[in-house]
């Protein structure tokens, strides 16, 4: 994407977060497949609206997981492993998207578990201003449990093969080995795109 269009694109989301109001903080989900540059998108947005003097929460899925355990109790590959078993939807919605919703006092938690870990995890509580904005980046987020909670959806939509090929760089660069690749083309294969075509 060129530079000059990334930048409308932000401004162009940007308005579109400044023209919603609540009388709570604005719940914004930014989902998308892995690997489809969810993260980078709610980042880039969140520097913009800070800059403009918004409170910005940012969180992710990625805090929200279940234990590995459950997560592959299907077994690695698994597609509907992927889809129903490794986020805790109820969690996410009890600490953090009710308190931030309509007749919420504001106080929430941005994570429920430790990723280095594997473990539960229950950082302080901290209270958002009803002006705030949460940008919220993950997998799933408009599935039929969460759908409601958001007050904006944003959905980035990247062809599959760009995603495994940004996948394999992002491997290589961390491991720098081919077996590691390897692993996260059979893991986008198997388990990540069926989970999505699933969704």
């Amino acid at each position: 994407m060129e530079q000059g269009t990334r930048e409308e694109l932000i401004s162009r989301l940007v308005r579109a977060i400044g023209s919603v109001t609540t009388a709570h903080p604005l719940r914004v989900a930014v989902d998308g497949p892995p690997a489809s540059g969810k993260t980078t998108l709610a980042d880039e947005l969140g520097a913009v609206l800070r800059a403009q003097g918004r409170h910005v929460v940012r969180a992710t899925i990625d805090d929200f997981l279940f234990p590995r355990a459950q997560r592959y109790r299907r077994g690695q590959y698994s597609a509907e492993g992927c889809y129903f078993d490794a986020h805790d939807h109820a969690a996410l919605r009890r600490v953090l998207l009710d308190p931030l919703g309509p007749g919420g006092e504001g106080t929430f938690q941005h994570a429920v578990y430790d990723s280095d870990t594997d473990t539960p995890s229950s950082p302080p509580a901290t209270t958002a201003p009803a002006d705030a904005v949460l940008l919220f980046d993950g997998v799933f987020l408009l599935r039929p449990e969460l759908i409601d909670r958001w007050d904006l959806r944003i959905f980035v939509s990247v062809p599959f093969e760009q995603t495994v090929a940004r996948a394999r760089e992002r491997g290589a660069a961390l491991a720098g080995s081919t077996a590691d690749t390897v692993q996260i083309e059979r893991s986008w294969r198997h388990r990540y795109i069926p989970a999505q075509q699933l969704y």
